[in-house]
């Protein structure tokens, strides 16, 4: 274990609305998060909270074993971008780049240049004037280039087209295994970085509703689907996040892993196992936690995808 961030008992309050109900975990040197949940989970809070731009109502956090606050040894370390990211109103993208190639000491000019092309980024066009992908694109290349030792991202790359998006995902990956660094997203789009994060947080209402490794995340749920009655005796002392029913055919997503004996029971009833997607899971984790109607069940998938 070698966390570079610490988080003990983190709460956040603003007025009545408790964003950080006694939050608690560890970030481990050189691995890439997903740090996940729903608009307004409390995800922002925390990493502002992190990086010292907001405060804690109490608890603690330690950043490479310090408190992060006015704290120039520990903030030099860190990037953090965000999708509302702020510039003066007549910086051009060639203004931004030069201003953090001065903060961060292990910024990589020639990597900046590479990443300009790549998103075919228009250098002397003011910021103001950018497009929305644009802009994201400003984000993404000083979070990449930077080479922090600590690296946030939350959802910057919103922006970006299906296409950008895969870019950034395919040079983030790409420079993470020949300079290692932690690395968090933040990100709505969870199938497309399923595979990029090694360990998984989730927050829900402001509090940790998963925090383990990606792989035994993807292990905790299973779907079965079949006839009706027999889906459910297999589930009937089973945790079951979801379920749908059409007719006389169910489809039941449930935490826990079949046994070798459970599994040749399943195909011999005729029932047919379904894998579970990180985005699945976690859409579903989070429903059951915050039991909900069809109709806002809906709008919560729809706001993590």
């Amino acid at each position: 274990m070698d966390p570079v961030i610490q988080v003990r008992n983190l709460t956040k309050r603003y007025k009545t609305k408790l964003a950080l109900d006694d939050v608690g975990f560890d970030i481990e040197r050189n691995t890439i998060y997903g740090f996940l949940g729903r608009n307004g989970a409390g995800k922002t809070t925390a990493m502002s909270i992190l990086t010292a731009q907001n405060f804690a109502t109490s608890g603690s956090v330690r950043v490479f074993g310090e408190d992060p606050y006015e704290n120039p040894r520990v903030l030099s370390r860190i990037c953090f971008v965000r999708e509302s990211q702020k510039y003066p109103d007549e910086a051009t993208a060639t203004h931004a780049f030069r201003t953090a190639r001065l903060f961060f000491r292990n910024w990589d000019q020639e990597f900046a240049e590479q990443l300009i092309e790549d998103f075919q980024l228009p250098m002397k066009q003011s910021i103001k004037k950018l497009s929305r992908g644009q802009l994201s694109a400003v984000g993404v290349i000083i979070g990449l280039a930077s080479r922090a030792e600590i690296t946030f991202f939350d959802e910057p790359y919103l922006g970006l087209d299906a296409v950008a998006r895969q870019t950034f995902y395919d040079r983030l990956i790409a420079d993470y295994a020949e300079h290692p660094r932690t690395v968090l997203l933040s990100s709505h789009l969870i199938d497309e970085i399923a595979n990029l994060i090694e360990h998984v947080i989730v927050i829900d209402r402001g509090r940790i509703l998963m925090d383990e490794p990606a792989e035994s995340a993807r292990e905790q749920a299973t779907n079965l689907v079949g006839d009706a009655q027999a889906v459910e005796r297999f589930v009937a002392d089973r945790e079951v996040l979801h379920r749908e029913e059409l007719g006389r055919v169910a489809s039941v997503t449930f935490l826990g892993k079949l046994t070798a004996e459970e599994l040749a029971a399943v195909r011999d009833a005729g029932l047919d196992l379904a894998p579970v997607s990180l985005q699945q899971l976690i859409v579903r984790r989070t429903q059951h936690a915050s039991p909900a109607s069809d109709e806002s069940a809906d709008q919560q998938e729809g706001a993590l995808r």
